[in-house]
């Protein structure tokens, strides 16, 4: 018997016995409940199982207070030296981290500028939009240098040298916008 067949006999058969509405009726409350299931379904998953047993542990005897020392913080160097240890990892061939350190001078002197107040754990896409809201001319080369360091770093992609040669030049350029120099970096 094929499967086509048997469904029809046994629909045929179910709609002998239980009248067309009341199947209606039953299915449109399933499918209410259904809603109301996937619409509330967080809420009536319990946050926690219940614990068979639960073992009380003795309170810790009562403490001294202990001085809050605060961690140690990097001090705050120099951009130029950032530059000079990205061009000693340059030297080296270890062109990922010359790029990093080449994107860390980079946000270094934006601090040092006030363009931007870096925060610990911010992201390149954030450093450039802090960056962009304060001063629009740094988005283009500083969003390019995001980008070179995020498609080593974050896209686990081999350094080349030529990564090192954009990140300098997206540094100059970075330079030359926030010192005022003309765009093509040419003195008289």
């Amino acid at each position: 018997m094929s499967f086509s067949r048997w469904w029809t006999e046994t629909t045929a058969a179910l709609g002998d016995r239980v009248p067309l509405s009341l199947v209606a009726l039953l299915l449109a409350l399933a499918t209410l409940l259904v809603a109301a299931g996937w619409y509330t379904f967080p809420a009536w998953i319990p946050r926690r199982l219940p614990r068979l047993r639960r073992r009380r542990r003795p309170a810790p005897p009562e403490a001294a207070p202990q001085p809050v020392v605060p961690a140690p913080r990097e001090p705050e160097l120099p951009a130029a030296a950032y530059v000079s240890l990205a061009d000693r990892l340059a030297a080296e061939g270890r062109y990922a981290e010359a790029v990093r350190e080449r994107l860390r001078a980079m946000v270094r002197e934006l601090a040092a500028r006030r363009v931007v107040q870096p925060q610990p754990g911010m992201t390149v896409v954030e450093l450039v939009r802090a960056a962009t809201d304060s001063r629009p001319q740094v988005g283009p080369p500083l969003g390019a240098a995001g980008a070179v360091f995020s498609e080593i770093w974050y896209g686990q992609r081999p350094a080349s040298v030529e990564h090192d040669h954009r990140m300098r030049e997206h540094a100059a350029e970075l330079d030359r916008v926030l010192t005022g120099h003309p765009e093509d970096g040419r003195r008289p």
